[in-house]
């Protein structure tokens, strides 16, 4: 299974405007190479730099497998054309941008390849979610990027 971006390559600098600071929005993904038994897809983004624990910047599930992309922009709602936002560590459904309070730091995007559609809520506490989507993985892609701090930006809004 591969996991991609038209924004940024593997181990790069992801663009300002996909920052929680200047534009926010999530960037494009795409993947290819599904396991054939794979019944739906979820995508959870972290940043295991964070300060004591690693900050859930997007958490999205029940992806077809029809789908081959997630463009850019996808708006933060709870669903989106039957694909599910689950809450983030701002407390909010969709994504968050990267937004690291010193430093550079990496931004983990995993994608899993899942043995069914997950029957939970959107609102469900976020570990709820990630041990649902973990107990069903049967196969993961990885696309590390990484960004700096601008803590005078991202913590003045």
């Amino acid at each position: 299974m591969k996991l991609l971006s038209k924004a940024f390559n593997q181990g790069e600098v992801i663009p300002s405007k996909y920052s929680y600071e200047e534009g926010n929005i999530s960037p494009p993904l795409e993947w290819s190479s599904l396991p054939k038994n794979t019944k739906s897809l979820a995508l959870i983004l972290e940043d295991p730099d964070a300060p004591m624990f690693s900050w859930t910047h997007w958490i999205v599930y029940n992806i077809p497998i029809t789908q081959t992309d997630l463009p850019e922009g996808i708006p933060p709602e709870k669903e989106v054309n039957g694909i599910k936002q689950g809450i983030n560590s701002w407390k909010k459904n969709g994504y968050g941008g990267p937004c690291p309070p010193w430093g550079t730091h990496r931004y983990v995007f995993k994608l899993y390849a899942l043995d069914t559609e997950l029957e939970i809520d959107p609102e469900a506490p976020k570990s709820e979610l990630i041990n649902q989507i973990k107990n069903h993985a049967i196969s993961e892609a990885k696309l590390v990027g990484k960004y700096k701090s601008h803590y005078d930006k991202c913590f003045t809004r």
